[in-house]
């Protein structure tokens, strides 16, 4: 009773009530606040993270290149070959002439991006120059590469 002789001196009847108030609105924008606040780490996580992988599986392709690339123009002699250059894989056409690195889209130096093997054949690392921040040096182990 006392509600409704209130809103018939503010000029508002019962029936005619529509939308949202305001503290209904301030309730749901921080609520939409405090959700924004929790994902938005989380996504900016799964991106690095992403980007990280995508370069790992280029030190893993260019591997992979390097292994076919002995076998193919050295008979499997990886004596001669401990030392293989990103040049010598784009001569060949063992990979694309604009090979990327993924997390920041710059060429790869030809002279300076190297796969690295013992004299029996075993990976010993892949050094990508440009290198993303997080590699000191851009260089990735064999047990990186071969187990990740």
């Amino acid at each position: 009773m006392l509600a409704q002789t209130i809103r018939k001196k503010l000029g508002k009847a019962a029936k005619e009530e529509k939308g949202f108030t305001l503290i209904e609105l301030l309730a749901v924008i921080v609520i939409l606040g405090i959700i924004a606040v929790i994902a938005i780490p989380m996504i900016g996580n799964v991106i690095s993270n992403s980007r990280k992988e995508a370069d790992l599986a280029t030190a893993r392709q260019l591997y992979d290149a390097a292994r076919l690339y002995v076998i193919g123009e050295a008979n499997g002699d990886y004596r001669e070959h401990t030392k293989v250059t990103l040049t010598e894989l784009k001569a060949g056409n063992y990979v694309d002439q604009n090979i990327v690195l993924p997390s920041t889209k710059a060429p790869l130096v030809e002279a300076t991006t190297l796969i690295n093997f013992n004299d029996d054949g075993t990976l010993l690392n892949v050094v990508l120059d440009p290198h993303a921040a997080d590699i000191t040096d851009g260089t990735y182990t064999a047990t990186k590469i071969l187990t990740e």
